[in-house]
């Protein structure tokens, strides 16, 4: 079972203020009409010492933003370029959110609190820098789904409506609007390192390797690397090995992020910013989750190559500071690295101990044939075949080497169904909140998913690895 995390003193620092010259823009948030506190995560709370705050204090820091205590004196809009869709955009940053506070979490590490809708930045563009209510519905649902699952990713610590209407053109409109706070070890993204490289300013560059080896800390490079003792070709391999496990983590819980653009690629390895993201309904290589993806760029099969494509434009930019060979020899790991964390985390969805890449991959492949031929959705297939129960024909087979886990331990295993996160139950879930104002089965549905999580407990991860 996943043990319930311990509780933590509030420790602020903001080692991020060091780089905020270049890094970003002081910004102010939104006056909104009013704040009502919909969803609080005191379970992430506890680990950063701030589920004490009582509801008034609540509204203050994560609807008013009057800053925590010894923390950022003013949020920070961050500034960054980035592939979308692959075409270079360098017009783009925090553009309805920001930096809001950091603080050591109950292990030590840095933690960053971001935000969604907090109002207009130099960013913006044409947007106004708010969030619609069902948007920050969606990204509670997404972050507590995903964590359940084992994937690495931001957790959703507050969403307050904040009483305006808002005009979308991808939902009725006027629609409700909410502030929504994330927790992240970090917002450095892949585009981040982009922009300094299109400044040419290795200066900063070189400042920004050095934050980032300081706060997102992971294991070095393998002995026989070349360039292995150069800060950036250390902080290379970590992007690669964090970001081969994210797509594997994505691809074992059948979920499709939908825009994978390298502003959208943090280099701690954490999947965040949900907009148009679907768990699959079948396994299908082809599925897309954005309505734009008119190519299937980001479609659920491509996800691993987009991931690569990334961290290919992370090794471009760091070429600011080194050559490109150790940068490349980092990359090239992408491949391997990618299929034994598939291995490794598709053993522990379904319940049995790993017996290494190799056999692993042979245990996959024969999975996903069996996926494929039948149509079942994988959340079934792999509650239905917990622990190898009720495997037959080709998948007993395939088992036959593999001793089971931890089935019948938790009463979840025992359940008619899994629980699953497909769009109809998205919409439903929405439909009540917008017709009767009943959060009552977004409530439910929060703690559902919670309880399969303690049910499969922590996900298998390498050593070093930045997980929650």
């Amino acid at each position: 079972m996943r043990e319930e995390p311990q509780a933590a003193s509030y420790r602020a620092e903001t080692p991020i203020a060091a780089l905020a010259e270049w890094l970003g823009d002081p910004v102010a948030p939104a006056d909104f009409p009013e704040t009502v506190l919909r969803f609080r995560n005191d379970r992430a709370a506890r680990e950063i010492g701030l589920d004490s705050l009582d509801e008034a204090g609540w509204l203050q820091h994560f609807g008013r933003f009057a800053p925590l205590p010894d923390n950022l004196p003013q949020p920070l809009a961050l500034r960054y370029h980035g592939h979308q869709f692959r075409v270079y955009n360098p017009e783009i940053g925090d553009g309805r959110g920001f930096l809001f506070a950091q603080l050591r979490n109950v292990s030590g590490r840095l933690m960053d609190l971001g935000t969604k809708g907090s109002g207009q930045t130099p960013w913006s563009r044409a947007g106004d820098g708010r969030l619609t209510l069902k948007g920050a519905v969606r990204e509670i649902l997404a972050t507590e789904m995903l964590e359940a699952l084992g994937v690495h990713t931001s957790r959703t610590l507050s969403v307050i409506e904040t009483g305006e209407e808002l005009q979308r053109h991808d939902e009725p409109s006027p629609t409700r609007s909410a502030v929504m706070v994330r927790l992240n070890h970090g917002h450095i993204r892949i585009g981040t390192f982009q922009r300094l490289l299109a400044l040419e300013d290795k200066d900063s560059m070189a400042a920004l390797v050095e934050y980032c080896m300081a706060q997102f800390p992971g294991p070095p490079p393998p002995a026989d690397a070349p360039g292995r003792d150069e800060p950036a070709v250390r902080l290379m391999h970590q992007v690669v090995e964090r970001m081969a496990d994210l797509a594997a983590g994505w691809m074992v819980a059948g979920f499709v992020h939908g825009v994978l653009n390298t502003d959208n690629m943090n280099v701690s390895g954490e999947s965040f910013d949900y907009g148009p993201w679907r768990f699959l309904p079948r396994w299908d290589p082809g599925f897309t989750a954005a309505y734009f993806d008119h190519s299937g760029l980001y479609a659920f099969g491509r996800q691993p190559e987009a991931l690569h494509w990334n961290c290919g434009q992370m090794a471009v930019a760091l070429r600011l500071l080194v050559d490109a060979p150790p940068l490349i020899a980092a990359l090239e790991r992408f491949g391997e690295l990618y299929m034994a964390a598939v291995g490794r985390r598709w053993c522990w969805r379904l319940g049995v101990a790993s017996r290494g890449a190799e056999e692993d991959a042979k245990l996959v492949s024969a999975c996903e044939k069996i996926l494929v031929e039948s149509g079942e959705a994988p959340d079934a297939f792999f509650h239905r075949h917990r622990g190898g129960r009720a495997a037959q024909g080709p998948l007993k087979a395939a088992l036959a080497s593999y001793t089971s886990g931890d089935t019948g331990q938790h009463s979840y295993w025992n359940d008619s169904a899994p629980q699953s996160m497909l769009i109809d139950e998205v919409e439903a879930l929405w439909s009540a909140i917008e017709q009767q104002d009943d959060w009552r089965p977004l409530e439910d549905k929060i703690a559902a998913i919670r309880r399969m999580g303690e049910a499969h407990g922590a996900p298998p991860v390498p050593a070093g690895h930045p997980a929650n």
